[in-house]
Formats: C-alpha cells, structure tokens, sequence
C-alpha cells in the first residue's frame, strides 16, 4: 500500500534547513542596511562640497544672505536630529550637518572672506563612535578639510 505525502522527519529536515538558511541571511540583510545609510551619507557629503564649488564658480557670490537650499540639495540638518531636509531660511552663517539619526558624522562650515562664503571647511568628529559614523569617516577622509574656492564666477 503506498501512501502520497511527506513524513514527519522529512518536514522537520526542511525545517531545520530553512532556520539554517534564515540563520545566516538575516545578519546579512542587517549589513546591507548599514551599508546603505553609509553610503547615503558618503555620497550627501561629497555633493555638498561639489554644490557649494559649483555655485561659488557660477555665482562668485555666497554672502550671509544666502541660504544653503541656494547652494545644494542634499538633506542636511542643523542638529543631531533623525530629521533631514533641504533647509530653506536657514543662512548659509550656520554650520550644517549630516547624521546617522542620533550623531553628526559630518559637519559644514562656511568660512567668510572678506564677507564671501568662498570656502567650506568639513569636519568629521571623532567622537561620534556610532558603527555609521566611524565607517563614514574612513569614506570621507580626504573630504575632512578646508576648500577654499576661487574664480570670479561664469560670465
């Protein structure tokens, strides 16, 4: 007499390789997470000091009456808040940051010359000991300076 359907032992085998199998891919899910807010805030980072370049090269004229929403659009904040977003009235005068939700990974600080905005010192803090913002310090590494810009803007 033969009988159609699985036996016990061989749905509790599939069972213990489906919980090997979650095992080891959710660890794995979690990484990639990770992974991606620091590369988010890696590439936010670089934006900013390529916007605020490219409009000092077009523009020649970042004064405390410009705003940062005139110079990028990445989402920055002025806090370590969860909360980012293209800051429309805040002055280009306020250092700005870009976090993981809890620490500022990266800071923006305009320098004034001569009453011009023409150079953007960016800060990574070593004190933020987040698992994020110590990985985005070794990516912005050499971001973590003082551009200065020059020209006389695009005629």
């Amino acid at each position: 007499m033969k009988r159609a359907g699985f036996t016990m032992i061989e749905l509790i085998f599939v069972i213990v390789i489906l919980g090997i199998l979650a095992a080891v891919a959710i660890p794995k899910l979690a990484a990639t997470r990770s992974d991606a807010e620091i590369a988010k805030i890696a590439t936010n980072a670089a934006a900013v000091v390529s916007d605020y370049g490219a409009n000092w090269t077009a523009r020649a004229d970042l004064n405390a009456s410009t705003n940062w929403e005139d110079v990028t659009n990445a989402p920055l904040n002025t806090s370590g808040t969860s909360t980012l977003a293209v800051l429309s009235t805040t002055a280009l005068t306020t250092p700005l940051y870009l976090t993981d939700g809890t620490n500022n990974c990266v800071t923006f600080t305009p320098v004034a010359v001569s009453g011009m905005y023409s150079s953007l010192t960016v800060g990574v803090s070593a004190a933020n000991t987040s698992s994020v913002c110590d990985a985005v310090r070794t990516r912005v590494l050499n971001l973590a300076k003082t551009h200065a810009f020059g020209g006389t803007g695009v005629l």
